[in-house]
């Protein structure tokens, strides 16, 4: 395996240097807009790692959930509702390889109801697969249904444009104690800090940081919600671009941000 390669710390030193990007003076960039429409405007090649967890287009009619014992129509919120999945896929994912550095990393969460079409719109646009990463929570709650298997992982692809990436091996080891990091991740479901329905927790945005990013380096989650990204970013000493199309979901998670130390 020559040719699967990562960029160690050591090395990623002098070309984390050349950032296109490193003019702008704000450290942290929110915007509340359309995805596709602010990724348009950032130059490419200029991010060092993007973490998205796009909508899985669960919302609206035909989509039921389980509420309070009672099935109900699922409503997640309009940035949920989705004519067609598989071509606003195929688009906003055209834009991050645009934008992200040739030796930057773009992970990608979600469920078996969007994450198909992610992997075929990786591959279609010729990005290297790097991991599927299978984060397994244990204390996932029960499924009232009796006619399939209670979900309890989400996953995440990492793809990059090359073999040759930033990823930290060594920051890998200290999350296993010391053993080399396999690709299924136990980290608990936690209680959201926020009102948003889809919020990851600062545990497994800590691990992706670190892993993929270099001190100081850039990152983008083109679907902020809560600002949980942004809000690691910050206490990791990253710079962090955060973009939010809902109004409400955009002010909770700038005041979060901005109340991060």
């Amino acid at each position: 395996m020559k040719d699967f390669q990562f960029i160690n710390r050591k090395s990623y030193k002098n070309i984390s240097l050349q950032y296109n990007y490193n003019k702008m003076e704000e450290k942290i960039i929110l915007k509340n807009g359309n995805c596709i429409t602010e990724l348009k405007k950032i130059p490419e090649k200029s991010i060092d790692l993007i973490f998205a967890d796009p909508p899985y287009n669960l919302s609206g009619k035909g989509h039921l959930t389980c509420k309070n014992g009672k099935t109900v129509t699922c409503d997640k919120g309009a940035w949920d509702v989705v004519d067609d999945i598989h071509a606003f896929n195929y688009e906003w994912v055209t834009e991050c390889i645009r934008v992200l550095k040739d030796e930057g990393t773009l992970w990608i969460s979600g469920t078996l109801h969007n994450h198909p079409s992610i992997g075929v719109v990786l591959k279609n646009l010729g990005m290297w697969l790097i991991n599927d990463v299978v984060w397994f929570k244990p204390n996932a709650p029960p499924l009232l249904s009796s006619n399939r298997c209670a979900p309890a992982t989400e996953l995440i692809w990492v793809a990059s444009k090359t073999k040759k990436y930033y990823f930290d091996y060594k920051k890998g080891k200290d999350y296993n104690d010391g053993k080399q990091l396999r690709n299924l991740w136990t980290i608990n479901a936690k209680r959201h800090i926020t009102k948003h329905p889809t919020e990851k927790p600062e545990e497994l945005l800590d691990r992706i940081l670190n892993l993929g990013c270099p001190e100081e380096g850039l990152v983008l989650d083109p679907f902020m919600g809560s600002g949980t990204t942004g809000v690691i970013a910050k206490r990791q000493n990253k710079r962090f671009i955060g973009v939010e199309i809902d109004k409400e979901f955009f002010g909770i998670a700038k005041k979060r941000i901005e109340a991060e130390k």
